[in-house]
C-alpha cells in the first residue's frame, strides 16, 4: 500500500467511528487478521523504533490494518513507499492457542555412612516466563467477548461519544511480532475486549497468536505459550511521539 492509499483508508475509518450501522456491516466479530512470514520480515526491516504502529483503514470496502515504517525516534519513515497491510476477513481453519508449563521436579536423598536416610525432601520449581505471556484463559475470554459483546461495545461508542474514543490505531511492541526461536510462519491477529483498570472501562485490544516450524524445546523451566496480548489502542493509550495525542 502506497502513503496515498494509506490516507484514503484511515480518512474512511475516521468516517466510521460514529456510525454504528455502517460499523456493524464492516466488522463481523468473529474475523481476523493475518501476517505472513515475509510480510512480518518487512516490517521488521522497516521499523527502527521499539513499537510497531499499526493504523486502522477501510480500503476496499474492507477493513485493514496498516503498518506504519517508524524510524528510530518514532516518527514515520517518509524514505519508505511501501507499507504493510492485513485485511481483516474469515477465519479459514480452526484457530489453536497453546500454552505449555514445564516444572522441573527435584527430590533429595542423604544417606548416612551406614547407609541409613538421615534426610530427605522434595522440591518443585515453579514456571518462569521467557516472553511475554498472556494467560491462555485470558486469552480465549477477551476474544469470546468480543465476539459476544462486540457490536455492542460499538453502539454505546458511537450512540453515547459521538466515536471519539473509538481506535484509530494500535501501538505495538516489536515483541509480539519477533520471536527469533522457534521461526514463526505466520500471525493470526484477533481482536478482544479487555477491562482496564487505569481508564476503568472496557478497552479493545488485539491478541496474537502465532505459528511456530518447531515446538520450543530445552530444559529449562519455562512457560512457553504461542498468545501474545500487548497491543494499546489509541485512543486512549497514544505513545507514539508522531503519531499520538
Amino acid at each position: 500500500m502506497n502513503e496515498n492509499d494509506y490516507k484514503l483508508a484511515t480518512a474512511e475509518w475516521a468516517k466510521y467511528v460514529s456510525d454504528y450501522p455502517r460499523i456493524a456491516n464492516l466488522i463481523p466479530t468473529n474475523y481476523i487478521f493475518e501476517l505472513s512470514s515475509e510480510q512480518i520480515g518487512k516490517i521488521m526491516e522497516h521499523n527502527k523504533y521499539v513499537d510497531v504502529c499499526a493504523e486502522v483503514g477501510v480500503y476496499n470496502s474492507s477493513m485493514v490494518l496498516i503498518f506504519l515504517p517508524l524510524d528510530a525516534q518514532g516518527h514515520v519513515d517518509k524514505s519508505v513507499v511501501e507499507y504493510q497491510y492485513t485485511v481483516l476477513g474469515p477465519l479459514k481453519y480452526d484457530l489453536r492457542l497453546q500454552e505449555t508449563k514445564e516444572f522441573t521436579v527435584t527430590k533429595n536423598a542423604v544417606l548416612s555412612s551406614n547407609l541409613t536416610k538421615v534426610d530427605g525432601n522434595t522440591n518443585t520449581s515453579v514456571p518462569v516466563s521467557e516472553q511475554p505471556i498472556l494467560d491462555q484463559d485470558i486469552a480465549v475470554e477477551a476474544i469470546e467477548r468480543w465476539r459476544n459483546e462486540g457490536m455492542e461495545w460499538f453502539f454505546r461508542e458511537c450512540n453515547e461519544f459521538g466515536g471519539q474514543r473509538v481506535f484509530r490505531r494500535f501501538y505495538i511492541p516489536m515483541e509480539d511480532l519477533t520471536h527469533p526461536s522457534p521461526e514463526v510462519l505466520g500471525i493470526k491477529c484477533s481482536f478482544g475486549l479487555r477491562h482496564n483498570d487505569i481508564y476503568q472501562r472496557m478497552l479493545v485490544t488485539l491478541i496474537f497468536i502465532s505459528f511456530h516450524e518447531l515446538l520450543q524445546e530445552g530444559t529449562n523451566v519455562a512457560t512457553i505459550s504461542n498468545t501474545y496480548d500487548w497491543a494499546k489502542p489509541c485512543p486512549p493509550v497514544c505513545r507514539i511521539p508522531e503519531i499520538g495525542s
